[in-house]
């Protein structure tokens, strides 16, 4: 798998200085023990209170120095990609941040994390700081084991011992906050494939529809592999079993990570089926969706709930200074806004009225545009992709389908009934195109009732949409030259100009627009554009019939 770095061996300290450079002047600064102890600190700390300490191995970003500011972290302490900080490491960030108020290590459930903040915590107590300890045990993957792995349920901790120590507490009270939040706190994960380790090989142990639930953020795999369902089926066996750990008595806090790698947009899949699952009737405050304890590129997700009281739903709804920490979200029903009617001020549909001539003509127009299928097709064959005909007819038929709806005493709403017709059913870019010419056409006619002028109107907006001028091998090639010989009440000269612009776009050796621009000189030489043929043939038979 590709990565973007330089050398692995400066990732870590390269991606820290990039979060240095783009925060806020002054609020984040880093130790100049770098590049061998990597400690993230607010630049603003003055040790008047309790220091919020935290950190692990790189590659769960933003976690952990993407929340280190007012209200969360204090310092972060980073070792490489997923290797723990050292214990000088540890140490030196207390000696750093620990004033008269003490600190507390915010530690998640890995061997390497508690060892070595454990080891930094005595010595710093040796040394006379005041500095306790909390474990993050939140992973429920594996029934009955004795040291749960710690996950994103970390974030909830970060946040609520944040709160505290911002507040005034105590070391004691902020250490016993954290504490309690931790015991409260379940979470678990899944994820469609393993997370690939930058300069390392790589080789994803899943199958094409495999995925596995119960998953670290190290890239160690799942307690189990699950066939790939649709989404509402894999939230369901997760929030199953989330919900059996969870106090029915009490609500909670719901926090949606994103691993690293699904994209919004399925994040967003993710969290609606998360949110119409059962799980929700107990979850009053919702974090994310969004990236925040990450296992590099990891193709997965994890939910964490926490059992809220007063004083944690305070904590997590408090305003801090990280950008990585979403808003809270309260849990509410989605608001549904009535849209107002098509046609505002008057009648929707004109209602249908008869007129022969206008009838004869306009099924004159579809039948030739039908009979014309094929052909198009053919040209559209070599120049695009073969519909141009397919397109055209299956418009034209829709129109003659409704012929008896419209109201053909009416030219105006006329034009305008076509363009509601073609926007339907025509499809593609040439049918959105003639139906801002015809919708266009009939708001000219509404103001003033001139054909011509109001056609010449529909040219106008149909070009500034499409972006397509006299040159650019498309229908306007015959359309232009055709309204303006019309203007001057000419029918047989509209018919000459649009004949005469449609075989023009043969000697057109680079179309500016469609498909056709993808195509290169030899296959355009000698086509005409099959959109400016159709239109020819419009305006031969308006002429045949004048």
């Amino acid at each position: 798998m590709k990565h973007f770095f330089n050398r692995r061996e400066t990732i870590v300290t390269e991606a820290l200085d990039g979060l240095l450079l783009t925060s806020s002047a002054g609020r984040l600064a880093r130790l100049d023990s770098f590049p061998d102890i990597k400690v993230i600190l607010r630049a603003d700390w003055d040790k008047s209170k309790v220091a919020i300490i935290s950190g692990g191995g790189a590659g769960h970003e933003p976690s952990h120095a993407g929340f280190v500011g007012e209200g969360m972290l204090t310092a972060a302490v980073s070792g490489e990609i997923f290797a723990s900080p050292s214990v000088d490491a540890v140490l030196t960030a207390i000696r750093t941040v620990t004033g008269p108020k003490g600190a507390l290590l915010i530690v998640k459930n890995y061997t390497g994390d508690r060892l070595n903040f454990g080891l930094a915590a005595e010595k710093a107590r040796a040394e006379g700081f005041d500095v306790e300890m909390v474990i993050v045990a939140d992973d429920i993957a594996i029934p009955g084991i004795n040291q749960p792995r710690g996950v994103a349920g970390t974030l909830f901790v970060h946040k609520i011992a944040g709160y505290h120590a911002e507040a005034g507490a105590g070391l004691k009270t902020v250490a016993a906050q954290a504490a309690a939040a931790a015991r409260d706190i379940v979470s678990l994960g899944m994820s469609l494939s393993t997370c690939s380790v930058p300069g390392q090989a790589h080789e994803d142990r899943l199958g094409a529809n495999e995925g596995e639930l119960g998953l670290g953020i190290h890239g160690e795999p799942g307690v189990e592999r699950i066939a790939l369902q649709p989404v509402v089926d894999l939230v369901a066996t997760m929030t199953e079993r989330l919900a059996a750990r969870l106090d029915s008595a009490h609500d909670h806090a719901l926090l949606i990570n994103n691993l690293g790698a699904v994209p919004p947009l399925e994040m967003g899949v993710i969290a609606n089926a998360v949110l119409s699952s059962p799980v929700t009737r107990r979850v009053r405050l919702i974090v994310g969706p969004a990236p925040m304890m990450t296992a590099l590129n990891m193709n997965g997700f994890s939910l964490s709930l926490i059992r809220l009281d007063a004083a944690r739903e305070a904590a997590l709804k408090s305003a801090v200074g990280p950008h990585a920490w979403p808003p809270v979200a309260e849990r509410h029903e989605i608001a549904i806004v009535p849209a107002p009617d098509k046609i505002s001020g008057r009648d929707e549909v004109a209602s249908a009225s008869d007129d022969s001539r206008s009838r004869r003509l306009l099924t004159a127009v579809c039948e030739h545009l039908i009979s014309l299928e094929s052909e198009l097709n053919r040209l559209d064959g070599r120049v695009g992709d073969g519909d141009t005909g397919s397109t055209v007819a299956t418009g034209a038929r829709s129109v003659l389908s409704r012929i008896d709806t419209l109201p053909l005493k009416d030219a105006g709403a006329t034009m305008a009934s076509i363009g509601e017709i073609l926007s339907t059913s025509m499809g593609g870019s040439s049918g959105v195109l003639l139906s801002i010419f015809f919708t266009a056409a009939a708001k000219a006619m509404a103001e003033k009732a001139d054909i011509a002028a109001a056609l010449l109107a529909g040219l106008d907006r149909m070009t500034f949409y499409g972006g397509s001028g006299i040159g650019d091998r498309t229908m306007v090639d015959a359309l232009a030259p055709a309204l303006a010989a019309l203007a001057s009440g000419d029918v047989a000269a509209a018919a000459k100009a649009a004949a005469t612009g449609a075989q023009s776009t043969k000697a057109m050796l680079k179309a500016k627009a469609g498909r056709a621009s993808y195509v290169g000189e030899k296959d355009l030489e000698g086509v005409p554009d099959p959109g400016a043929v159709a239109t020819a043939g419009v305006f031969e038979v308006v002429a045949a019939l004048a």
